[in-house]
């Protein structure tokens, strides 16, 4: 875990590579969840036996914005943030998922610091955020988070 010490620690790490988060497995289960908190019953994603006979993956994937999803509880896990007392969520610049992630698949985030820019309140920190799967070289989610820190 990465110690972050207050806006000041992140305006240091600035154009740097800051943390690698753990590992975390994709269950069906976790896909089923996420598809009925979405609605999204696509067959890619929920029915397994249709899956090995048509998909070319051979079984389930997570959703796209599954896995994007998991970006905070990635970054809570490889970061500790001292010194703020909130960061929220403020968006994406850029997203695109490059490669499938089949249902059984571990998971983790390349995380860099591209930007710091001020805030009357605090800075927003402009994560470049890369997922990667567990024995294949092709970024699972590539993205441009940004993130407000207030002390």
């Amino acid at each position: 875990m990465r110690d972050i010490a207050g806006i000041a620690g992140f305006q240091a790490l600035a154009g740097q590579h800051v943390a690698v988060s753990d590992w975390l497995t994709i269950t069906q289960q976790r896909i089923d969840t996420f598809a009925d908190a979405t609605d999204d019953h696509q067959w890619i994603h929920v029915d397994a036996e249709r899956c090995a006979r048509e998909s070319p993956y051979g079984c389930t994937v997570a959703h796209g914005f599954l896995t994007l999803s998991l970006l905070p509880a990635m970054l809570q896990g490889a970061l500790h943030m001292a010194g703020i007392r909130m960061a929220i969520n403020y968006g994406l610049n850029k997203v695109r998922f490059p490669a499938p992630v089949p249902v059984g698949s571990r998971l983790r985030a390349r995380l860099d610091i591209l930007c710091v820019d001020d805030l009357p309140e605090g800075a927003q920190v402009n994560w470049a955020v890369t997922m990667e799967r567990e024995g294949d070289t092709k970024p699972v989610c590539v993205a441009e988070f940004l993130m407000r820190c207030y002390p």
